[in-house]
């Protein structure tokens, strides 16, 4: 959970023609797959996708993040820049020690990331629905280990097998000093 402090300001009103002002907040978000999926049903669209997002759009994915009760909407626009690095920071966390030797991670291509299609992976790999609360890099790390501790074993080819056994055998002749 991120904690962050958005201070008091003073804002014109333009449809009202009058000027408001907001209290300082500390807000508790969460980016995780709740959050996503709340995004993405109000702006239909992947929030996983490659396309940017408009200010408004950003300012509603740190509503969608946002734990605390009654917020009063205005508040919102109060994030500075420097708010929004540190959101970004923490959405970018990997908030996790498991790394991967393989850039299967880094996939450039494939289907596009859905808050359904990751649903669909918890209940593929019976991952319980309470993982939906998670920081959504921590539950996407646990999908990706599913899907390679699921995956079949791969299968050696001829050629690395020969190669194999032909280091075993040697080995084995140099061990016990005979011919073979």
């Amino acid at each position: 959970m991120l904690q962050i402090t958005i201070p008091e300001r003073e804002y014109y009103d333009e449809i009202k023609q009058m000027f408001v002002y907001t209290k300082k907040q500390t807000l508790n978000l969460e980016h995780s797959l709740l959050s996503i999926k709340k995004w993405e049903s109000k702006w239909k669209k992947p929030f996983l996708g490659k396309e940017q997002k408009t200010y408004e759009e950003s300012i509603d994915y740190v509503r969608c993040m946002t734990l605390n009760q009654n917020v009063d909407p205005i508040v919102y626009y109060g994030i500075t820049r420097q708010i929004f690095d540190r959101i970004n920071e923490y959405i970018d966390d990997p908030m996790t020690a498991t790394w991967f030797n393989d850039q299967s991670k880094k996939k450039t291509s494939g289907p596009v990331i859905t808050a359904e299609l990751i649903y669909y992976w918890m209940v593929s790999f019976q991952i319980p629905f309470e993982c939906q609360k998670w920081h959504l890099n921590s539950l996407l790390t646990l999908i990706h280990i599913c899907e390679i501790k699921n995956a079949p074993a791969k299968k050696m080819k001829k050629k690395d097998i020969y190669t194999r056994n032909a280091a075993l055998n040697n080995a084995r002749k140099k061990k016990f000093g005979t011919k073979g």
